[in-house]
């Protein structure tokens, strides 16, 4: 992924290409930001642009992507670049002999590549193993051990710890001994959307590059020059739904790729907005409580999400609409008239606790929570929220 292919963060790209340019790079690198804002991508980039065999002296092109080295960077083989996050503890155990230990480090090892290979399909997904107690003391250890031996061929080793604010607190300790005496051939990484988490020692020992949300003009403008045949209206979709998360943003896109025939984040909407229709109308109600239902048993989490993410983008559509009838800065000007027929049938809702209502199911659904459950309740609140204010039923 060279420096053409990151998506938005232009001022924090050009201070590293600095750094990259004088050579005057520090020896460990804090960076944050939202979720989902390209702070790992940058990372690997700075990985394979240090260890690429064909990268320019002026480092503003960023790696090759094909020599053997970029390769190996991003299928995470590279001899020179670790990647740590949260694993399972029965993942250390290899050396275990027993039966049922052998059997939880097979199992264990089974979900990690799993999580890599997820890792390498969307490259802003943050990988963390479910029943992990965070960065554990072993592989910070196993780290120490490595930072010992010289790299191979390239100038760096390179460590990147993915979600350094899950660092159990002993973990934590070591790693803070090797910040304060960093070997010269390495270079680590921590990325963090909590750095407040971390101990304020190991902050003040590296060098923060804070991230943030990638614009939604700038996504569609990414877009439009890399993925040309993808249509307005989709394109346009993809950045609203996204909310300047670029994992959200990819699973979209890899969504897309996978069904060529349909788009399918306007396919997520009108069914979410098929489901709304049932849950406004008395007499479809019982449908609307089966909707629900089917569509958490049916969709993935991803799926789910992005459902409810596009009811919250046709509220605030609505609200906008309802404030100023004028209003042209849609999330979804290819349903104008849906839009507008809604606002004369709903004229006061409370935006704010219907926004809030369905914020919180995605966040629940985010965090793991039972989707039947989630869509259960979300279902019977927004029906009280907008039915309480309305006038007239939403019919169309």
């Amino acid at each position: 992924m060279s420096w053409k292919n990151i998506i938005g963060q232009k001022q924090q790209i050009r201070v590293l290409q600095n750094a990259l340019e004088t050579e005057r790079f520090a020896h460990a690198y804090l960076f944050t930001g939202p979720d989902g804002s390209g702070k790992e991508s940058v990372a690997f980039e700075i990985a394979s642009i240090l260890n690429c065999r064909t990268t320019p002296t002026n480092h503003q092109t960023g790696s090759c992507e094909s020599c053997p080295d970029c390769l190996q960077v991003h299928s995470f083989m590279h001899p020179n670049v670790e990647y740590i996050f949260p694993v399972e503890s029965a993942l250390l155990d290899a050396g275990d002999t027993s039966k049922k230990e052998n059997k939880r480090f097979t199992e264990a090892k089974e979900r990690y590549n799993a999580l890599l290979e997820q890792k390498k399909q969307n490259p802003y997904f943050a990988p963390a193993m479910e029943r992990s107690m965070g960065i554990l003391t072993e592989q910070i250890v196993t780290l120490q051990h490595k930072a010992m031996f010289m790299p191979n061929e390239g100038s760096k080793k390179i460590f990147i710890i993915s979600q350094a604010e899950r660092l159990h607190p002993s973990a934590a300790n070591k790693l803070l001994k090797l910040l304060e005496e960093p070997p010269p051939h390495v270079l680590f990484i921590l990325v963090s959307s909590r750095p407040e988490a971390l101990l304020p020692t190991i902050r003040s020992r590296c060098q923060a590059v804070r991230f943030s949300r990638v614009p939604a003009q700038e996504l569609q403008l990414w877009l439009k020059e890399n993925r040309p045949e993808i249509i307005d209206n989709e394109r346009s979709l993809i950045a609203s739904f996204s909310r300047g998360n670029l994992r959200m943003a990819w699973e979209l896109i890899n969504n897309r790729d996978s069904n060529p025939s349909e788009t399918a984040t306007i396919v997520l909407r009108d069914k979410a907005l098929d489901y709304l229709r049932k849950v406004l109308s008395p007499s479809r109600f019982h449908e609307a409580i089966s909707s629900g239902e089917q569509n958490a048993k049916n969709l993935s989490r991803g799926d789910l999400t992005l459902f409810l993410a596009s009811l919250l983008l046709f509220f605030q559509d609505a609200n906008h609409r309802n404030i100023n009838p004028d209003f042209q800065e849609l999330n979804n000007p290819d349903i104008t008239n849906a839009i507008d027929r809604f606002t004369k049938n709903f004229p006061n809702p409370d935006f704010f606790k219907i926004s809030t209502v369905t914020e919180d199911a995605i966040r629940a659904i985010d965090r793991n929570a039972n989707p039947l459950l989630v869509m259960a309740s979300f279902t019977a609140n927004i029906k009280a929220l907008l039915l309480n204010s309305s006038t007239q039923l939403m019919t169309g």
